[in-house]
């Protein structure tokens, strides 16, 4: 009944059952994505839900790394975090560029957060291993937090690589050169990629570079660099197998 009260009365029973809202249904995205043969996955709220709510964590260790580094208030340590992001991709690089951070560190202690919020996905697991090609994860956080969080997910052995921001030089997302770093590494043609990306902005790269891009959220944003949206990522990529 909450399915029904949350969508309205005419949808299919096989669409209440599987909690997908009806716009997703009709889209019929398979032909979208016959040519892929790299699909690239964010972690952050992307591979897991945003209800997990783990970047609070993260962003609260962040703030105090930077109180603690660069002995400042708590309230401009946390503009800082904001200004960083927006002006350079991320709060690490600006703590390179502008205070030659040694990364290190910051990643160590950025990412020491619990992950007792998730749940393994079993469904999840099954579908993406069953995506023709290479599967890969691209953060922008460090890769051994990225393996964390995939064995937390219980997608251990669903992807080919695990890529962090270390392996993009620590150039971040939305950065073209980060892209075109990790593709390299992977030796994976843009034109037959699909990016996977809870973050708008980040996907404007991968667009430009030719790949699919799809946007991963609970709210759908209109953009010319965002083919496709979806708000359950297990069901759309269930839908492309």
């Amino acid at each position: 009944m909450g399915n029904l009260t949350r969508f309205g009365r005419g949808i299919k029973p096989w669409a209440i059952a599987r909690d997908v809202a009806p716009a997703y249904i009709c889209a019929m995205p398979k032909p979208d994505f016959t040519h892929i043969r790299t699909w690239v996955f964010d972690l952050d709220n992307t591979l897991y839900p945003p209800s997990a709510r783990l970047f609070d964590q993260i962003e609260a260790r962040m703030t105090r790394f930077v109180m603690d580094t660069l002995r400042v208030t708590h309230a401009e340590a946390d503009r800082l975090r904001h200004h960083y992001w927006r002006e350079h991709g991320n709060t690490l690089a600006g703590l390179m560029r502008v205070h030659d951070l040694d990364p290190g560190p910051y990643l160590a202690a950025v990412h020491d957060i619990s992950l007792d919020q998730l749940e393994p996905d079993a469904a999840l697991n099954t579908v993406i291993r069953a995506l023709p090609g290479r599967k890969i994860v691209y953060t922008n956080g460090s890769a051994p937090y990225a393996e964390r969080v995939i064995a937390a997910r219980g997608l251990a052995g669903a992807f080919d690589a695990v890529y962090g921001v270390e392996h993009a030089g620590y150039r971040p997302k939305p950065e073209p050169e980060a892209f075109q770093a990790i593709l390299t590494q992977d030796q994976s043609a843009p034109a037959t990629a699909a990016m996977f990306e809870d973050e708008p902005r980040n996907l404007a790269a991968p667009h430009a570079m030719g790949m699919r891009t799809v946007h991963v959220a609970p709210e759908r944003v209109e953009a010319d660099h965002i083919h496709h949206h979806t708000n359950d990522l297990g069901g759309f990529l269930a839908r492309l197998v």
